[in-house]
């Protein structure tokens, strides 16, 4: 079993969070990488279902979607019951048809914001992406091109904004930083303060993104 895997097998050891579902937060500045993070770990879950907060957010709420989020997904996944959220459409400016999101025993939650405060009582862990905010807005420009700079120049701002009221890795339970082979796994302020012991070390599934 690969460290990855073993991240995995630890995870869906722990409590059930929400309902029978154990929630996991991964968050961070935008760029830092979260998505392709994510996606590694849900398929070292056996194919865990990702929800991106890409699909929440729309132009007008970038980071006042809450009120959403719970109505669409929280509450029924709470009640053991099936989700079904409406998937933002970023070119077409609107909500797309219902997608269902099963009461599974992992769910990955993903995307900036994911470890505010409202949704952490929710959490049964929230790792960070251990990426500065320069750098991860810098290889985010990179990947939408310059199409997408005024959008960037907006964003930056508010999600600077967001963090400053309601940080994220304060309470980490995680920091992951991706290495030249991988990801490392660290204590985050949470797990150093006390509330818990993560396992601390490297995983060499994969090559980098």
């Amino acid at each position: 079993m690969d460290d990855l895997d073993r991240h995995a097998a630890a995870l869906r050891a722990l409590p059930p969070s929400c309902g029978p579902v154990r929630l996991v937060a991964v968050d961070g500045h935008a760029g830092s990488g979260k998505s392709t993070f994510a996606g590694r770990l849900a398929a070292a879950l056996g194919g865990a279902p990702v929800l991106h907060l890409d699909d929440i957010a729309t132009h007008d709420e970038l980071f006042a979607w809450t009120d959403r989020l719970r109505a669409e997904v929280l509450e029924p996944l709470s009640r053991g019951e099936v989700a079904h959220f409406h998937p933002y459409d970023w070119n077409l400016r609107r909500f797309g048809p219902p997608r269902p999101l099963p009461p599974v025993p992992v769910v990955l939650i993903e995307g900036v914001g994911a470890g505010r405060r409202a949704l952490r009582p929710r959490l049964a862990r929230l790792l960070w992406m251990e990426r500065g905010p320069q750098e991860s807005w810098a290889r985010g420009r990179h990947r939408d091109g310059p199409a997408q700079y005024a959008f960037w120049d907006g964003w930056t701002v508010a999600e600077t904004r967001h963090f400053a009221a309601d940080p994220s890795r304060p309470f980490a339970d995680v920091l992951v930083r991706e290495c030249t082979v991988g990801y490392q796994w660290l204590a985050g302020p949470a797990a150093t303060a006390g509330t818990n012991h993560f396992i601390t070390d490297r995983d060499r599934s994969g090559p980098p993104y």
